[in-house]
């Protein structure tokens, strides 16, 4: 079955923006769905005065939707404030792909769980409320 991705999907999988790790993060976290077996791990590097994050990077295993999610999500939230990028849904994402297959959606959930996940790491190392995870259905 041929899936009908938006050439920003197209984009954000064959030319990924942020693809890597970054040593020392202020944040990091996984999310991984073992239905389809994608996961997604996002790197932060926070400005500690500033609260704002200056760097993400991000590693995927997944499918062109995985891939093409990550990559937009991260850029979505760089140069954001902690707050401003926990505000981050998974349907902004999708949105900013200009849509994604219904039975892909996931994977724009996928990184907004990844992204609180790393922001909440970076909360914990600094002394700050964890804030609790909504779990999305797919």
């Amino acid at each position: 079955m041929a899936l009908d991705y938006s050439a920003k999907v197209m984009d954000h999988f064959m030319n990924p923006r942020n693809v890597g790790e970054i040593a020392n993060a202020d944040g990091v976290g996984e999310a991984g769905n073992p239905k389809c077996g994608d996961i997604m791990k996002i790197y932060l590097k926070v400005n500690d005065d500033t609260k704002i994050i200056e760097d993400v990077k991000f590693k995927t295993f997944g499918c062109a939707s995985a891939i093409a999610s990550s990559s937009m999500a991260t850029e979505m939230i760089k140069g954001k404030t902690v707050q401003e990028a926990w505000d981050l849904t998974n349907s902004a994402v999708a949105e900013a792909l200009d849509g994604l297959p219904p039975i892909k959606m996931h994977c724009s959930v996928l990184a907004e769980e990844a992204i609180h996940t790393a922001l909440n790491d970076y909360r914990a190392k600094h002394g700050m409320d964890v804030i609790p995870l909504e779990h999305h259905e797919d």
